[in-house]
């Protein structure tokens, strides 16, 4: 059995197949495999089959069979050698299949086969062997298409009833509910998960376009504003190039008052094109709290950030306090990346309301090894950023709980040179 999670590769018969393996977010090294990529390489790969291979605990019970002795010297030897093709064809179909999408006659070879060798093991080694059929049916849901995968699940259900009464060869026992529940239940927990992936690569798919879109609407905005800028100063700037031109051999101060404005013109455009690019470089809070996610992750730390629909930032907060906050969240993050060997990081952004008016606050907590509060070159440089705007910097070192940055800045011109109440280190 196995968890299918995929890129979605296209078979030549146009079906989608997803990949399988299961995924764990503990820690940095752990065994993780991000949802929606096939394994990079041949470590991603081995944690991949390392998964699939649990699940193959439930043989447990014919294998115990076989070592028992309980078919003889030739029960024994068939039994062990359609064990070993049953398994090593499992495993090739959903791990091949689940990474790059066979061709669509040499899955339903496979099945076939598979469902072949389970019914003519089941009927001449006993019933412990229908739990054969359950593996069939995992592969079913994770190889066939969907609708037609609850058909082949139904079908192998059946026929694991059917062959499983006449076990050894003569009909004694009856029908095992348990037995077909097992095999629909993890025929259609397959599909489920394998629909589940589906979702998440669409979205995945769709949250890159979005990005893109973005990106291409901020680039015809900067060309938009710099036409705007830039158009009629550039024009202006040519007409009067042109007229002093034509005035400089009969007359030179005319001429020179030309090039005057020709000056003032290129200095206000100049000052013009400043304002707009420092407008566009300066970072924003959202901005960057989506960056450090997917910095941290990447870095294989686990964030813990607040949900976009619910972070809604003051009105009152300007575009210098919130461009401190972003500079903040930034280098944080990247010392978090860097040096702390966290498995975990929490990111806050709250209101919180002292004394002197409301202030808004933003956290950045690690669980690595810690960290030196002592004021660097970045601490320095963040201090007197914050301190700029009228916020604050506070910075504490765990020994054993990682490191914890805090930053308030006002949301309100304060009263007094004082720190938001509550929000100590």
């Amino acid at each position: 059995m196995s968890v299918v999670h995929e890129d979605v590769p296209q078979s030549r018969s146009g079906s989608q197949a997803p990949a399988a393996t299961v995924v764990s977010e503990d820690r940095p090294g752990g065994l993780q495999i991000p949802y929606g990529r096939p394994p990079r390489n041949r470590r991603e790969a081995v944690r991949k089959l390392f998964w699939m291979v649990i699940w193959l605990v439930y043989l447990s019970q014919p294998a115990s069979s076989l070592v028992r002795g309980e078919h003889g010297t030739a029960g024994t030897v068939w039994g062990w050698t359609g064990l070993a093709i049953f398994v090593v064809s499992y495993m090739s179909l959903v791990f091949r299949h689940t990474s790059r999408a066979l061709e669509r006659p040499r899955v339903w070879w496979i099945l076939v086969g598979l469902c072949a060798l389970s019914t003519a093991l089941t009927c001449t080694l006993g019933q412990a062997w229908v739990v054969l059929y359950v593996y069939v049916a995992v592969a079913c849901g994770a190889t066939l298409p969907l609708p037609l995968a609850a058909y082949a699940i139904l079908t192998v259900a059946l026929m694991a009833e059917g062959f499983g009464m006449l076990a050894d060869g003569e009909p004694k026992h009856g029908f095992n509910p348990g037995t077909m529940l097992a095999i629909l239940l993890g025929g259609f927990a397959m599909t489920g998960v394998r629909q589940l992936v589906l979702t998440t690569v669409e979205l995945r798919r769709a949250r890159a376009t979005v990005a893109q879109l973005a990106a291409n609407e901020e680039r015809l905005r900067l060309a938009r504003d710099l036409h705007d800028l830039l158009g009629h100063s550039l024009s202006l700037i040519t007409l009067k190039s042109e007229l002093a031109g034509r005035m400089l051999p009969g007359a030179p101060d005319k001429a020179a008052q030309q090039v005057t404005d020709i000056e003032q013109v290129s200095r206000q455009a100049l000052a013009d094109v400043r304002e707009a690019v420092t407008g566009y470089r300066r970072p924003r809070l959202l901005s960057e709290l989506a960056g450090a996610e997917v910095a941290l992750t990447a870095a294989g730390i686990t964030p813990v950030v607040p949900a976009k629909p619910d972070l809604e930032l003051p009105a009152d907060l300007t575009e210098e306090r919130e461009s401190a906050l972003a500079w903040t969240l930034r280098e944080a993050v990247t010392n978090v990346v860097r040096h702390s060997g966290a498995r975990r990081c929490t990111i806050d952004v709250k209101r919180r309301q002292a004394l002197d008016g409301p202030w808004l606050e933003l956290s950045v907590e690690d669980d690595g090894t810690g960290g030196s509060a002592t004021p660097g070159n970045g601490l320095t440089g963040l201090t007197e950023r914050l301190e700029a705007v009228g916020g604050t910097l506070e910075a504490a070192s765990r020994r054993r709980n990682g490191f914890r940055l805090l930053a308030n800045v006002p949301l309100t011109t304060p009263s007094a040179e004082t720190a938001p109440v509550g929000s100590g280190a």
